[in-house]
């Protein structure tokens, strides 16, 4: 049993995967990471409106190296190479990923292909990776 009273298995890199939630859930899952020994960042996606947006956003909450690149595959490869911030997994929560998702479902998709390839790459590697994305519970209906 975890310190918040609940275990979700945030530590097993088997279960980790990408995941859509209300944004209420983002504090308990928070809390349930830390429980479970994950490095928890949060991405403030409010009013975020494009890949340049989100870029920033990402490299802010990730402190990514200077020098990163501001494009899907230097993102892609960023996540899938966390050395600068050593951890025994990693737990990313995203606020208000239903602004980016509204005006550019393209590059939300994209995102979304990122954060999987990242959740695989360190799986492989027998690290837990999980993205959470707090949707508009009205969006979960269109969600597949």
């Amino acid at each position: 049993m975890s310190e918040t009273g609940f275990d979700l298995g945030l530590d097993d890199a088997k279960r980790a995967g990408v995941f859509f939630v209300a944004e209420e859930d983002l504090d308990p899952i928070a809390a349930a990471g830390r429980d479970a020994g994950l490095l928890v960042r949060r991405v403030d996606l409010a009013g975020c409106r494009d890949k340049p947006t989100l870029m920033l956003r990402m490299a802010m909450a990730m402190d990514f190296p200077s020098g990163s690149g501001r494009n899907w595959d230097a993102l892609s490869d960023r996540l899938r190479d966390l050395g600068w911030l050593p951890a025994q997994g990693y737990a990313l929560l995203f606020r208000d990923a239903g602004d980016l998702r509204e005006v550019d479902e393209s590059g939300f998709e994209t995102l979304l292909d990122v954060l999987d390839e990242a959740v695989q790459a360190w799986a492989g590697q027998d690290v837990p990776f999980w993205a959470f994305l707090a949707l508009p519970e009205s969006d979960f209906s269109e969600i597949n």
